[in-house]
């Protein structure tokens, strides 16, 4: 009944409250709302454990950066045999308009370096993904800048209402499996 949580980032200060690092910051809400710590010193990244009714959540915050996060994932998933339905991860998205929440049980990386190393990784494109939309407000040639920038003053007003929505989804995907979740929350 174990289930293996991803949100995709990267480590260091310089990217903490940064669009790339969707994923990290989508975790820590979840471990903080259920009174869970990560553990910094755990191989490939951060851990925190945690109990969703009768689901044992494993949340995982690599610290491969981002172009090295299939290694996390593997390594996670056989420690804790962890089946590949059972894994979501949760990652910034340029194609959805911010805030957009969008999850997928298969698909392409999309020119995701994080979701192209997992999917090297694995052998599959056939996991998971909660897709947190970024948007794609950057001139032609700035998106390594964009992601690796703060969200607007506008976008942090809003941030926190669409990371507790992300948090819904997740539990959701725990509890009642990804096609029911997807029926719930992926509306247009």
């Amino acid at each position: 009944m174990k289930r293996l949580i991803v949100g995709l980032g990267n480590p260091g200060s310089e990217y903490e409250d940064t669009r790339h690092n969707i994923g990290f910051m989508t975790l820590d809400a979840l471990a903080k709302a259920s009174n869970v710590v990560f553990d910094v010193n755990k191989r490939y990244g951060a851990i925190a454990e945690m109990k969703l009714k009768n689901k044992h959540l494993i949340l995982l915050k690599p610290y491969t950066y981002m172009n090295l996060s299939g290694n996390a994932v593997r390594y996670w998933m056989q420690k804790e045999k962890i089946e590949l339905q059972h894994v979501l991860v949760v990652v910034d998205d340029l194609a959805l308009p911010f805030g957009s929440l969008r999850l997928k049980t298969k698909g392409s990386d999309a020119g995701h370096n994080g979701l192209k190393h997992i999917q090297e990784t694995l052998g599959t494109t056939d996991y998971n993904r909660l897709r947190f939309g970024i948007g794609n407000d950057f001139p032609q040639g700035a998106q390594i800048n964009f992601v690796l920038n703060p969200f607007s003053g506008d976008e942090q007003k809003l941030l926190p209402e669409r990371i507790e929505k992300s948090c819904e989804i997740i539990k959701s995907f725990c509890l009642a499996g990804a096609d029911i979740t997807m029926n719930l929350f992926n509306k247009k």
